[in-house]
């Protein structure tokens, strides 16, 4: 299989609102109480404005027929003038998915691997991602990919619905 990474465009978007039910159904099943499924965290409308956005980049990975078998959301971010955090500019990977029925075949890894390239290019002190500790599979690729955590988000359940 050949696989290409563009920048997505609105063609994709029906494409991309699937996947984006199989992000929601992957948190959906391991944290019910927190997420609604099957859902998508943004409509049509939303996601045409983020991928016309520069500072929210969305990626996809295509196969030889252009079609979108995962994606990466990113977030340009970059805190100036605090009065304890330095400057630096941070690419955030909101959410990177691939297709459930094509896993395993390097998708991922293509998709983090463009776009750790393009926060390279553009400047980029660091890469971050936030992965639910319910999602283990997940936690084991960026850990192959070779990131380490940077903090800990805890939680403790104070009542049960």
């Amino acid at each position: 299989m050949s696989l290409k990474v563009r920048r997505a465009v609105k063609g994709d978007i029906k494409r991309i609102l699937e996947l984006l039910v199989q992000v929601d159904m992957v948190h959906h099943l391991g944290r019910p109480d927190l997420f609604k499924g099957p859902a998508t965290k943004y409509n049509s409308d939303e996601l045409e404005a983020i991928i016309q956005d520069d500072t929210t980049p969305v990626f996809v990975c295509v196969d030889e027929d252009d079609v979108a078998l995962g994606h990466a959301f990113c977030i340009h971010k970059q805190v100036v003038g605090d009065s304890i955090l330095t400057d630096i500019k941070t690419l955030y990977v909101d959410d990177i998915c691939v297709d459930s029925a094509q896993r395993g075949k390097h998708i991922g890894k293509t998709l983090y691997e463009y776009v750790r390239a393009y926060a390279e290019e553009n400047g980029f002190y660091n890469l971050t991602l936030n992965v639910w500790a319910c999602n283990s599979s997940a936690l084991k690729f960026y850990e192959a990919m070779g990131l380490v955590p940077q903090k800990i988000g805890m939680e403790k359940i104070l009542r049960e619905e």
